[in-house]
């Protein structure tokens, strides 16, 4: 177990095979099934920075099973709590606690199922340049942050290193098969809107939002996987201040891309370490987003 600062960076479960580190998740392969353990490692510019964000690993965790319980869209979790997990997991509860997951071997889609709500990001960036959004056409006139006439699905690859693209539509079909695509693109339009209307609800805007599915292999519905409607996949904006025409204050890691903007940093390996008041305020920011969408008070689970 590396820490800093209470802060967990790796875990190390001694004795339990089919270690895999992504930019914030170490995966264990269990056999039947996978165990998915969100580090506080935070990542910008698909660079993993040296110091995490306190409790950050928990908070989308816990997010995560707040949307997978209040959906009720079958998903890939088994368990959550680690006392419902193999025995030969119990002794590293420190590290597991609040922020595992215990879940189904599926085989994820090879496809990020992005849903926009709100012109932002890498379609903002698009529509500038040829008014469309992964080749869709979309209509004159829109600023930055403006709703959308209506919410799009916007597919991209799913990158093993560096940005993940955007893809039209057809290269999805290519890639999966016509009925999974369609199968994918509406499930995931009809998952945003659930969450969109329930997150206005709270005085929250889901600008947009990237969904991972998993297939079974048995020929069934396709999962929802890994994490769902957390900081770290979504947009969220509060709409007391939403203001079209320009960037928003958002529940993100936007804020730590801003800061390192201001920075003289080339975006390559090692990324610069996070002054304490930069921490503190994304910590701070993820724990917010946490209450206003479920109406409780963040606690860190122990």
């Amino acid at each position: 177990m590396t820490t800093k600062n209470s802060v967990l960076l790796t875990t190390e479960l001694p004795g339990i095979a089919g270690l895999r580190r992504g930019k914030v998740r170490d995966c264990y392969d269990l056999g039947e099934h996978l165990l998915l353990v969100a580090s506080d490692r935070i990542s910008a510019f698909d660079v993993v920075l040296p110091n995490g964000i306190p409790d950050k690993g928990k908070i989308l965790t816990q997010l995560s099973m707040f949307w997978f319980n209040l959906l009720g869209v079958p998903n890939h979790v088994v368990a959550t709590e680690v006392e419902d997990m193999p025995r030969e997991l119990h002794p590293f509860r420190e590290q597991l606690v609040g922020r595992s997951m215990l879940v189904k071997k599926v085989k994820i889609f090879p496809i990020e199922c992005v849903v926009r709500g709100y012109l932002a990001g890498s379609g903002w960036v698009e529509y500038q340049k040829s008014r469309t959004v992964c080749q869709a056409p979309l209509p004159e006139g829109l600023q930055e942050s403006s709703r959308l006439p209506q919410t799009i699905f916007t597919p991209s690859t799913k990158a093993e290193s560096g940005h993940d693209e955007n893809i039209p539509y057809e290269t999805m079909v290519e890639t999966i098969g016509d009925e999974r695509a369609a199968e994918l693109r509406s499930r995931s339009l009809e998952v945003y809107e659930k969450a969109a209307e329930y997150a206005l609800s709270r005085g929250i805007l889901l600008a947009d939002t990237k969904f991972e599915w998993g297939d079974t292999g048995d020929g069934g519905p396709a999962l929802l996987a890994d994490e769902v409607l957390t900081p770290d996949s979504s947009r969220f904006w509060d709409k007391d201040v939403y203001a079209p025409g320009k960037g928003q204050p958002s529940y993100d890691k936007q804020y730590v891309r801003d800061y390192l903007r201001t920075l003289d940093w080339d975006r390559n390996p090692p990324g610069p370490e996070l002054p304490e008041e930069i921490v503190a305020e994304t910590s701070r920011k993820y724990a917010e987003i946490y209450e206003r969408l479920t109406g409780q008070s963040w606690v860190s689970p122990s």
